[in-house]
């Protein structure tokens, strides 16, 4: 059964099916493909199993694993299913054991990666520790577009390269999704952060505390004696191999997709470690990003909005690559 837009009213009793089980609104899919699998479906509204939490949606943030998932089979099983990390709502109902949550409690979470997904609907249950209370400064959807991004750039930038203060970095992608916390992240740690991106970005990226910039499209990256501590890659394959080559022996180069298949034979010859990482839903880490937003030293940048019905326009925008920050998908 499937629908065109979202109910207006989500105070009403919620529909059910005909043996009685209620249903929600989702962004489904039933087939791997482009955007146009997407459709918005009434299916099963789940139910909080025990050290689990059911939130209602009111923003679900949007990232490029989406897409990916969207379109091949990678770590989820084929389709049916419903996509979406990121999430922003109200608790509504809590399992058996739960402690930390009860309902009313506004949350901001990540759903367990990768195998968690299902924020992209009315309601969407999950561990009660992937969550956090959302901040009191922000609203659902700025709020939305922090878990999955800026989890990746914490447990990069922190948990596994250890970021300290006075240390040098280079981010690549600097202004997308994982890319722009991450600035503002080593910028809080006391870095020095030089950031990629293209010659129109580059005043984002100082707005958010930047060092230097480099235009990718008209620079190389590597034409520099410039050291790094420590590089972040969002881009993987070659440029993963080539960012061996600007660090100091000892640095840490964390790429977030397969590096290129010389990259480790690079690293082992240069004296670096080089890791790719799979974020993890993390309670710890979700506190200390909301208190980095608690004190104004976080904030996402969302360049679009849109309504759950549409996901798939922000999925075919979201796929040029262009986007700065994040695009979030609004429920309630």
């Amino acid at each position: 059964m499937t629908s065109t837009n979202t109910r207006e009213n989500h105070d009403s009793p919620a529909p059910t099916a005909p043996d009685g089980t209620p249903l929600m609104l989702a962004l489904h899919q039933t087939a791997l493909g482009g955007p146009e699998v997407l459709r918005l479906t009434e299916i099963p509204r789940p139910a909080p199993g025990p050290g689990e939490i059911l939130v209602a949606v009111h923003a679900a943030g949007l990232n490029p694993t989406d897409f990916k998932h969207r379109a091949l089979s990678i770590f989820l099983p084929p389709p049916p299913l419903t996509l979406g990390w990121d999430v922003s709502g109200t608790v509504v109902g809590t399992g058996f054991g739960v402690t930390l949550f009860r309902p009313g409690d506004e949350v901001f979470g990540m759903l367990p990666y990768p195998y968690g997904a299902g924020s992209h609907a009315e309601y969407v249950t999950g561990p009660a520790r992937a969550f956090a209370a959302k901040p009191t400064g922000i609203d659902h959807v700025q709020a939305a577009a922090l878990p999955l991004a800026a989890l990746t750039a914490w447990q990069a930038l922190v948990d596994t390269a250890d970021l300290r203060a006075g240390q040098r970095v280079l981010i690549h992608a600097a202004a997308g999704g994982v890319g722009h916390l991450a600035v503002q992240i080593a910028k809080e740690r006391g870095a020095h952060v030089t950031g990629t991106a293209s010659a129109p970005k580059h005043d984002f990226l100082r707005e958010l505390g930047a060092d230097a910039c480099v235009d990718h499209r008209h620079e190389d990256f590597t034409d520099t004696d410039e050291r790094y501590d420590v590089v972040l890659d969002a881009l993987g394959g070659e440029t993963a191999t080539r960012s061996v080559g600007v660090l100091r022996p000892g640095g840490v180069l964390v790429s977030l997709v397969p590096n290129g298949a010389d990259t480790p034979a690079a690293a082992e010859k240069a004296e670096v470690r080089a890791v790719v990482m799979l974020v993890e839903h993390d309670r710890a880490g979700m506190r200390a990003v909301a208190e980095l937003v608690e004190r104004g030293r976080l904030r996402a940048h969302v360049s679009g909005t849109f309504p759950l019905a549409e996901g798939a326009r922000a999925h075919i925008l979201g796929e040029t690559g262009r986007t700065t920050g994040k695009l979030v998908i609004t429920v309630r």
